[in-house]
């Protein structure tokens, strides 16, 4: 079976960095994923109370029963190994993709205003579950990428119309879970000129599925078979 036409050339973009090889979130995972050939780096994002915006998964820092959320602390009082989104373009360049699942929406502002301030502005995918909040993220800048992040079953009123007002929204792509995806539902995605991104792509098996289908990009920690895959596909 011919492989399914993508809207462009698939990304294939380290989840948390290169998770499954070194710690999650860090200047060391990001820049491993990038040595081993991932197009793109993805990360959540938070907002401190002292305004920057940082990468961590859970937005809570120390041990139970003392845990904070970051946004009650200043960037100075968080750990160490947690990056402000300023340090991964210093470390790492502005070459790459980077896709952030904004948790807090309060931090969207700070975080076009660094990737605009290192010239990275039209390589940033702003990912948000629900998707009138994506779409007020267009007034910060006409560049990023609007990501809509969610599953199939959440499509509401069924994925056509769900898809149709999406797209009058503005939003770039639909982001869902593998399992959801199959060609003839990327291919509609794409006659809304929407982009259709596939997460938690972690065989070899789901990453060929997934390319097959048309796929825009993939989200995997596993970026060593995520790069051999694309790179049998190129």
């Amino acid at each position: 079976m011919p492989r399914l036409p993508s809207l462009r050339p698939p990304i294939g973009f380290a989840h948390r960095g290169a998770r499954a090889h070194a710690p999650e979130n860090t200047i060391e995972a990001f820049r491993l994923a990038a040595r081993l050939g991932a197009t793109g780096l993805e990360s959540d994002v938070w907002l401190t109370a002292d305004g920057h915006a940082v990468l961590d998964h859970d937005g809570v820092v120390g041990r139970r029963p003392r845990r904070r959320p970051i946004a009650e602390l200043r960037r100075d009082e968080l750990p160490p190994h947690i990056p402000t989104l300023a340090e991964l373009y210093a470390e790492v360049g502005t070459e790459l993709e980077v896709s952030l699942d904004v948790k807090d929406p309060a931090a969207a502002p700070e975080v076009v205003a660094s990737a605009r301030d290192a010239g990275a502005e039209h390589r940033l995918w702003l990912c948000h579950h629900e998707w009138r909040t994506v779409a007020s993220w267009r007034e910060l800048s006409p560049h990023v990428k609007l990501v809509e992040s969610t599953r199939l079953k959440r499509l509401e009123g069924g994925p056509e119309r769900h898809l149709a007002r999406s797209a009058e929204a503005g939003i770039d792509v639909l982001n869902m879970h593998h399992t959801d995806w199959n060609g003839g539902l990327v291919a509609m995605v794409h006659r809304f000129e929407v982009l259709a991104f596939g997460w938690d792509a972690q065989h070899e098996r789901i990453l060929h599925e997934l390319l097959d289908s048309g796929i825009d990009a993939v989200y995997s920690d596993h970026v060593d078979r995520m790069v051999a895959v694309l790179d049998r596909m190129a």
